[in-house]
């Protein structure tokens, strides 16, 4: 069943064919829940989110008229539900540094590039979460999850104008915050 198209499967669903949805369910869940912790940045939230996704997908595909890809629409389901756990939480953490950014070595580097290295990722994770919410998700969207601006259009249901202003912003207001922290910190 594993080579089945994602639309044959919702499909087979939509007939009465459960096993079908366990089949997107396999595909996707890990993918959903990477998503999910990505932006809650919390373990035992991704959780319960990927887990609500999959409720709201198993209600909603009987409905389901494929006006977008399964997974763009499960995305979107997983980035909305996410933002809504973000808000009621009012969390600052909305993405790990970690997340982005990795400590590259080769196991000769010196502590002090070590520790140089983990300043500058957490000046990095400071300028992001400094960020509005909009143009925190078009920047991990973009940068992280590499998606192009029509596929994170169709996710957050914004115009594609709107995103790439959002995401110069982000980038701008990073590297401003950046060279700011690294002014003050050298006198």
């Amino acid at each position: 069943m594993s080579l089945l198209k994602d639309f044959e499967l919702v499909e087979k669903f939509q007939q009465g064919d459960e096993t079908s949805f366990n089949e997107l369910v396999k595909r996707y869940q890990e993918k959903i829940y990477w998503i999910a912790r990505r932006i809650a940045a919390d373990h035992d939230a991704a959780d319960d989110i990927a887990q609500e996704v999959f409720i709201k997908a198993y209600s909603a595909l009987k409905d389901f008229r494929g006006d977008s890809a399964v997974y763009t629409w499960l995305y979107r389901v997983t980035v909305n539900l996410s933002l809504n756990y973000v808000r009621r939480k009012k969390a600052r953490n909305f993405f790990r540094i970690d997340d982005f950014f990795t400590l590259e070595s080769d196991g000769n580097d010196s502590p002090d590039k070590i520790f140089e290295a983990k300043e500058h990722n957490q000046l990095l994770n400071e300028a992001i979460q400094q960020l509005p919410e909009k143009q925190k998700a078009a920047f991990i969207l973009r940068y992280q999850e590499e998606l192009t601006y029509e596929e994170i259009s169709d996710i957050l249901k914004t115009s594609v104008g709107g995103l790439k202003a959002n995401y110069f912003h982000a980038v701008k207001k990073i590297g401003e915050y950046v060279n700011r922290a690294h002014k003050t910190r050298s006198i």
